[in-house]
């Protein structure tokens, strides 16, 4: 367990870094002096080759907040805390469509919740999924963190471990890790790894990866397979579709901005390209079986695919899911969107066929 950075200098500099960070957010491949290619403004039109649902979700407009951020630990605090208090309030609601119970609990110190659906078909009843959230590493904590944990166990027919770890401004890297590490370890006497899956999105995502690495690098068994959607991969802003899908995503937006700022606040100075903190650049040899989802529209279709590919160079069984018109994590937004449906039982049937009984 790491120590919690109080020091008002680490917060001086720390946040100095992030506005510095902020300036360069669409301008990558200039500042890298590369060619470019000069694009026309154009309107985007909502596809029709999707569920009104996801119509709807693709024609949200961008908030108009995106480049103001709190500046301050406290500011911070406040902000994520009414985040969640929002998400929390459309929780049990979910939990009842999807006939998903909740319960807290505490492994090893580590803060997390139980998601159990009212029938596990029997293949599924020696099976555990670990869950870490996403909310770029600052957001989501206690049960709103659970939304993709309750539609996994909902429609996939699973028992959903979800890991509440601990972020900044307290907790920097490696405190998420450390937690889901532990929770890892401690599952092991609830079901055979075999028997255990982990995924996540967004940060989620690039925690399922790092806790691989880590799991390699500690010599601790790994999981049956694994499900990291849209996974923040790569933090140092290399990929094409940071730039192809600026603007376009309506969730992340751009690089450089909110959501790089929160990763800024967990990477805490390290180097961004250490690989478990963008675990692209991570030795993916004898990886677990692994299924990816990102969409057309997503800022981070580049750190998905070059996932991807680096899972296949290395031999592993990989799926690679893009999704038509949808941006960061559309596929969860909303429970009653077919393409949600489809995309948790997809989830579940690659589970099916690599996880043990």
């Amino acid at each position: 367990m790491n120590t919690p950075v109080t020091s008002p200098l680490h917060y001086a500099l720390c946040f100095a870094s992030m506005a510095a960070l902020a300036i360069f957010a669409v301008p990558i491949a200039s500042a890298q002096g590369t060619p470019g290619r000069e694009v026309p403004a154009r309107t985007l039109p909502v596809p029709t080759t999707v569920s009104p649902q996801m119509q709807k979700i693709i024609a949200a407009p961008i908030n108009p907040n995106w480049k103001v951020w709190p500046k301050t630990p406290e500011e911070w605090k406040a902000s994520v805390a009414k985040a969640a208090a929002a998400v929390e309030q459309r929780l049990p609601a979910l939990r009842e469509a999807l006939k998903v119970s909740i319960e807290p609990m505490t492994i090893d110190g580590v803060k997390a919740f139980m998601l159990t659906p009212t029938v596990i078909p029997p293949q599924n009843r020696n099976r555990l999924l670990i869950h870490v959230h996403g909310g770029c590493y600052v957001n989501g904590p206690g049960e709103s963190g659970t939304s993709e944990a309750t539609m996994m166990a909902g429609f996939g027919g699973f028992k959903v471990l979800s890991v509440d770890y601990r972020m900044p401004p307290d907790h920097p890297f490696p405190a998420a890790l450390d937690d889901a590490m532990t929770v890892w370890k401690a599952a092991q006497k609830m079901a055979p790894a075999k028997n255990m899956a982990i995924l996540g999105s967004s940060a989620g995502g690039g925690l399922t990866l790092s806790m691989v690495l880590k799991a390699k690098m500690d010599k601790l068994p790994l999981p049956g397979a694994i499900a990291p959607g849209t996974p923040m991969s790569d933090l140092t802003g290399a990929g094409d579709s940071f730039q192809t899908n600026a603007m376009v995503d309506n969730v992340l937006i751009a690089y450089g901005v909110s959501c790089d700022v929160r990763a800024a606040m967990y990477a805490n100075g390290r180097d961004l390209k250490d690989p478990l903190l963008s675990p692209v650049y991570g030795d993916m040899a004898g990886f677990p079986p692994t299924i990816l989802n990102t969409g057309t529209r997503d800022l981070l279709l580049s750190n998905t695919v070059r996932v991807h590919r680096n899972l296949r160079r290395a031999g592993v069984i990989a799926d690679l899911h893009v999704h038509e018109g949808q941006a960061h994590g559309g596929w969860y937004r909303d429970h009653t969107a077919p393409e949600s449906k489809e995309t948790f039982e997809e989830i579940a049937r690659f589970f099916d066929r690599h996880l043990g009984k």
